[in-house]
């Protein structure tokens, strides 16, 4: 198979799809490699890396298009790259259609193979091309909460750590998930007084045995969001329904009740956010005030520590790049409930409930579309 490696052009997007390493795997299988000039420089690989490991460098995005089975991506395919899909070409990245209808309905008209790393599921209900990002991505939000409540930022000036004879911060991250727990670990490690909620016992239980003991694990209800929110100092929302929208939890009433210069990170913006007030930013202008509370809702949050993300990226989807590659979409499909899973839309058709469920849109099991 031709498998095409983008540049990514999302703002401050800084991650390229695969490390030379994976392209020599990929050769080793017999595909070929083309990888657009420059992609993987911001992630420390040169094009000369790229090419001792077997790829072919194009100058031209069009052309890794034009010559590509299947396009690797990271973030989704931007405006000026809808027309340059075809039909039955493999698209392979992150989509969070649920978030976006214009964007479900530009691919839809491409009559692509659209596969979402986000829906890559195993039987067990892990979700393996999101874990990597969502590590990361949990361990830089409480960081970026420390940092924003810094005044030179607008914050209310409050170290989290605290420093002897002075209470530390407080930090309520909603949802216990493999972000919430990332971001909950990284506060607690800064000092901070951390409460993590979630609605699933089992998970608070996990939760509550590998935590620190500033860590306060609790049930997660709309009483509790709102009584926690009136002394937190961040808040870090976290709650993931894979593939589908976030649930908005905290709404514009529930900013008056808190303190002034907190900070809010939702890192469920992709799904579209779980505060009422997020909108989408980026890393070139990462946060805005809305009453007196600052925001930061980053779509791409790994972006900004590209050598890591790209890593930690290529080892989780490599095999499944491998996989689709080896034996084309549909029989890798056939064989793997968890690429079947990934498969979103398919000749036009939403093959994803989740996503024809937040549209209102028409859904196809993609059974049908593989004759089993």
């Amino acid at each position: 198979m031709k498998i095409g490696i983008l540049k990514e052009i999302k703002v401050a997007e800084n991650r390229v799809s695969m490390i030379p390493a994976g392209v020599e795997v990929l050769k080793h299988h017999g595909h070929t490699v083309f990888v657009e000039k420059d992609a993987g420089l911001n992630s420390g690989f040169s094009d000369s890396d790229y090419v001792e490991h077997g790829a072919e460098i194009l100058n031209d995005k069009n052309d890794i298009f034009k010559k590509s089975d299947m396009i690797l991506h990271i973030k989704e395919p931007q405006p000026s790259e809808y027309s340059l899909l075809r039909e039955n070409q493999i698209l392979f990245t992150y989509l969070h259609l649920a978030a976006s209808k214009d964007l479900t309905l530009a691919l839809t008209k491409t009559n692509a193979v659209c596969i979402a790393y986000e829906t890559i599921q195993k039987e067990d209900g892990s979700l393996p091309l999101l874990i990597p990002m969502s590590e990361i991505a949990g361990r830089m939000a409480a960081q970026e909460g420390a940092r924003y409540l810094e005044m030179v930022h607008g914050g209310s000036g409050v170290l989290l750590g605290g420093v002897p004879g002075v209470e530390p911060g407080v930090v309520v991250v909603i949802g216990g998930g493999i972000v919430g727990m990332n971001s909950a670990k990284i506060a607690a490690g800064l000092g901070a007084r951390v409460y993590i909620l979630d609605t699933n016992s089992d998970r608070l239980r996990y939760l509550s045995e590998i935590m620190p003991s500033n860590c306060i694990t609790l049930s997660s209800t709309p009483s509790k969001i709102r009584e926690l929110l009136r002394i937190a100092d961040v808040v870090i929302g976290s709650v993931l329904y894979p593939g589908a929208k976030a649930p908005r939890l905290v709404t514009r009433d529930h900013l008056r009740t808190m303190k002034k210069g907190s900070v809010l990170i939702d890192v469920a913006i992709d799904q579209g956010g779980c505060f009422e007030t997020s909108i989408p930013t980026t890393h070139e202008n990462p946060i805005y005030t809305v009453d007196g509370i600052i925001h930061y809702s980053v779509a791409n949050m790994p972006g900004a520590v590209p050598k890591t993300s790209t890593l930690a990226l290529t080892s989780a989807t490599l095999p499944y790049v491998l996989e689709i590659a080896n034996v084309g979409w549909k029989e890798a499909a056939l064989n793997s409930e968890a690429i079947r899973k990934g498969i979103n839309v398919v000749s036009g058709k939403i093959t994803y409930r989740a996503v024809s469920d937040a549209f209102g849109m028409e859904y196809t099991n993609i059974d049908s579309m593989l004759g089993s």
